[in-house]
């Protein structure tokens, strides 16, 4: 059985029982092929609200997945019993729903043997953090709110472990474990009209400042009581990281080779073909996906076990490459890249603080929300600001403001540049995944609305 997060020992699955699972359902299988993975989470939580301890809790799982093929008919089964009848019986089922399946036209055939990087995101600090570790990371924004008597605090603390491989009866196999520690809090004013959020995201327990964390969400809430309006309209704003990501990783979704040899892309011209190699962002821009970045940690290898190295999409401001799935690499000639499972935008080195002082009048933006597509061919979404927005006149923070709704693409905004601050690894973004981000200072943001939201 797998051992406890609150064990001195190690909490994962071994990587030899792993390998030793997956192989045993290859050994009973009749398809053609057989594609296998399993997954072992170990993961501790502890919530909290109204300025109260609510819920600790744990979970450990593991799952195995049987993708069965014969010929370009192929199904899925899932199982979290590990037992031998268990495993026997999801290899069988993923062999009957094929045989019923369609063909699918773009069916690949398994990989054979691959080599990957080595990426260690596993800290045993994290894994070794329980509740009482949780508990006290939580009193840091518990017992100033109680304190002080003028806001109520909510907040998530969640860390793990997890442990992944994949194994085919070509002779593949992929193994990857990591571990997470994550704190997201929000402060309201007692009044209700005031709202902050801060948090933090490491593969390492020990470099979350908690502390840091519970006062910048504090510190935002009383700074954002008794909001005013502004007339929406295209403003100079500053983006904290947050806000950053939420937008700019969009662009990874819109990176598919396919959709541009498709014409259905942002990155492809109107005379046909695709923009590489053209400036599509300032030339301050670089993003790439890297998982032996040590902001990064992530996964060297997609679900199929396609080896993820480094790649580079934008290097300044100029489009370098886009990501080929196996299918349309062999239909266009192309070498397979894989979906990242990563993304980063360089930074500079202008704080946020600099970036107010140098900003005759404009607009400081905590974090996006609720965001949806508008028009995918330019990238635009569509969303609202959250949880701390302010005026900035003659250099200085001088007014709480009510929310805005958005209409902006990462594109427009990334090409009206005026600073970079230090990228940083964020909590956690609509997209997910591992995410590093700096703050931006940007001209002609484009607020249509208002928002009553606080």
């Amino acid at each position: 059985m797998p051992k406890s997060l609150f064990s001195a020992d190690d909490p994962l699955m071994p990587r030899a029982e792993m390998e030793a699972v997956l192989q045993r359902a290859i050994r009973m299988s009749k398809a053609d092929s057989i594609l296998c993975g399993i997954n072992h989470a170990v993961t501790g939580n502890t919530r909290f609200a109204a300025n109260q301890l609510s819920t600790a809790g744990a979970q450990d799982d593991a799952q195995l997945t049987v993708q069965s093929s014969f010929g370009p008919k192929h199904a899925i089964t899932q199982t979290n019993d590990l037992s031998e009848e268990s495993i026997r019986r999801c290899v069988a089922e993923s062999e009957r729903l094929a045989k019923l399946a369609p063909d699918d036209p773009e069916a690949m055939p398994e990989l054979g043997p691959q080599q990957y990087q080595t990426v260690n995101g596993f800290f045993d600090a994290t894994a070794a953090a329980g509740a009482e570790e949780r508990a006290r990371a939580a009193l840091t924004a518990l017992q100033p709110a109680r304190a002080g008597a003028d806001l109520n605090v909510a907040g998530f603390i969640v860390n793990g472990a997890s442990g992944g491989a994949i194994a085919n009866n070509r002779g593949m196999f992929a193994h990857f474990r990591n571990t997470t520690a994550n704190y997201t809090v929000t402060a309201r004013t007692a009044d209700g009209t005031g709202s902050g959020w801060a948090a933090a995201d490491d593969k390492d327990w020990r470099k979350i400042d908690f502390a840091a964390v519970s006062a910048r969400a504090a510190e935002k809430a009383r700074l954002s009581r008794n909001p005013v309006a502004i007339e929406p309209g295209r403003y100079t704003v500053i983006l904290e990281p947050q806000a950053v990501g939420d937008l700019v990783q969009l662009i990874a979704f819109y990176l598919d080779a396919r959709q541009a040899d498709e014409g259905r892309s942002p990155f492809v011209k109107k005379e046909g073909g695709s923009k590489i190699g053209e400036k599509v962002l300032d030339p301050r821009i670089t993003i790439v996906s890297d998982p032996a970045d040590p902001q990064l940690l992530a996964q060297p290898f997609d679900f199929q076990g396609l080896p993820l190295g480094r790649q580079l999409w934008v290097e300044n401001g100029v489009l370098k490459q886009l990501y080929y799935s196996r299918f349309w690499a062999q239909k266009q000639g192309k070498t397979a890249t894989g979906f990242p499972t990563s993304f980063k935008m360089n930074g500079g080195t202008t704080s946020v603080d600099e970036m107010v002082r140098s900003t005759q009048r404009g607009v400081l933006v905590t974090r996006l929300w609720y965001l949806r597509e508008v028009d995918p061919r330019t990238i635009l979404y569509t969303g609202l600001t959250r949880d701390g927005t302010f005026l900035i006149e003659n250099g200085k923070l001088t007014k709480a403001l009510r929310n805005f709704r958005f209409n902006e693409s990462p594109l427009f905004m990334l090409n009206n540049l005026d600073a970079l601050g230090r990228p940083e690894r964020l909590a956690g973004t609509e997209a997910g995944g591992d995410v590093v981000m700096p703050a931006v200072k940007v001209r002609e943001f484009n607020f249509t609305s208002l928002s009553e939201a606080v």
